[in-house]
């Protein structure tokens, strides 16, 4: 399987992306989602999320913005999505900065079938029970080897973990990838994390090894990242020219700028 071959599946099928996430990026959001080539949907009324989630082709959810009821709506939306079989990515906005928020990411966990989690390093070595400081919603410390925390908590969980930084690490237990794709400007802007985690669940929609279509979603938002620099004047035009460069993503740019290292 080929990123392109990835690519060509979404832009044919058009998948449908139930996205019950925050408030800040909602936008963004669904802007990244159909510029790829698929179909976002914002819906996080508990009144219709099993519904909204029983015709979907996957669910993404993040804590960036969390409130009691968002995670009753989360829970019953991914009990839909599981009993349908469709893929549930799950975001772990701010893990590790209240206990709110990492009590609620551990409560999702347990109820419901997720199929990737994705954070940076402290939220996800936070998830792990490792030693880790999150500030807000940045990564500030952990303690330990970021590779084996990925694949550690993948076993324990059963589940696809993506840590994001500087290189992304995707993990299943079995195999990992590194992807060194990306910019520094796409740090200098908020919401990039959340639409990264868009991308994730377009590209488990259609290729089920959820490993690897994590790090084929990481790799082209980061060659898109790399991209949109080459014009940029400042986060402004960066980010408009993102867009454009996740909309014009073909096999030509993806083969000559991916890097993508498999691990064991």
């Amino acid at each position: 399987m080929y990123i392109s071959d990835c690519l060509e599946k979404i832009r044919q099928k058009k998948p449908l992306i139930h996205h019950i996430t925050n408030w800040v990026t909602i936008y963004d959001c669904a802007n990244i989602t159909r510029a790829i080539g698929a179909l976002p949907v914002m819906a996080h009324a508990k009144e219709e999320v099993e519904q909204m989630a029983s015709i979907a082709d996957a669910l993404v959810l993040n804590i960036g913005t969390l409130t009691t009821d968002l995670i009753e709506s989360m829970i019953l939306a991914s009990v839909s999505a599981n009993k349908k079989g469709i893929p549930v990515i799950l975001d772990a906005v701010g893990a590790g900065a209240t206990d709110f928020r990492t009590q609620k990411t551990k409560e999702i966990l347990k109820q419901v079938k997720i199929s990737v989690l994705k954070g940076n390093s402290s939220e996800i070595g936070t998830i792990a029970g490792v030693e880790a400081e999150t500030r807000g919603v940045e990564a500030i410390s952990v303690k330990g080897n970021l590779t084996g925390i990925a694949k550690h908590l993948a076993i324990m969980e059963d589940i696809t973990v993506v840590i994001t930084g500087k290189e992304d690490i995707i993990s299943n237990g079995t195999e990992t990838y590194i992807c060194k794709n990306g910019h520094n400007m796409l740090g200098k802007f908020v919401g990039t994390g959340c639409m990264s985690a868009s991308l994730i669940g377009v590209f488990c929609a259609v290729e089920k090894d959820y490993a690897f279509a994590s790090a084929a979603a990481l790799s082209c938002f980061g060659i898109a990242g790399e991209l949109a620099a080459e014009n940029a004047k400042g986060p402004g035009t960066y980010k408009i020219s993102f867009f454009d460069e996740i909309f014009n993503l073909n096999s030509t740019s993806i083969d000559k700028l991916k890097k993508i290292e498999k691990i064991i």
